[in-house]
C-alpha cells in the first residue's frame, strides 16, 4: 500500500511542478495555448517515461495522434525551457538518426525534493 501511495504522491508532485514551471515562467511571445499544450505534453512524456518507453518523435506521434509538426513544436519549447534534454540516436530502422528526449535531470532533482518519507536537509 505504501508503494502505491508514494507513486500517487510522486505523480501529484510532478503535475504541480510542471504547472508551476510552465505557467509561472512564460517564454517571450508564448501564447497561453502553447503553455497548456506543454503541460499536457509533459504529462504524457512523464507517463511514457514511467512505462520505460523511448521518448522519440515517432513514439510521441503514435501515442498522441498529433501531427509530427505539432509534436515537434511543443517538444522544442520544452527543450528550450530545459525541461527535456535531447540526444540524437539511430532510428528504429538503424539507417538514420532520430531525436530522443529525456526528462531533464534538473527537473527530476526538483521532483526528488517532494519524495514522501524523505527528511529535509
Amino acid at each position: 500500500m505504501t508503494s502505491a501511495l508514494n507513486k500517487q504522491w510522486q505523480n501529484l508532485a510532478f503535475s504541480g511542478l510542471i504547472l508551476h514551471e510552465i505557467l509561472d515562467h512564460p517564454l517571450e511571445d508564448e501564447t497561453p495555448q502553447a503553455r497548456l499544450k506543454q503541460v499536457g505534453m509533459m504529462t504524457i512524456l512523464y507517463t511514457m517515461s514511467q512505462a520505460h518507453q523511448k521518448l522519440t518523435l515517432s513514439n510521441i506521434v503514435e501515442i498522441t495522434e498529433l501531427t509530427r509538426t505539432g509534436v515537434k513544436e511543443t517538444v522544442d519549447l520544452l527543450v528550450k525551457r530545459g525541461m527535456l534534454s535531447e540526444t540524437m540516436v539511430k532510428n528504429s530502422m538503424g539507417r538514420g538518426t532520430a531525436r530522443q528526449f529525456e526528462i531533464s535531470e534538473d527537473l527530476l532533482n526538483k521532483l526528488s525534493s517532494f519524495r514522501v518519507g524523505q527528511k529535509p536537509d
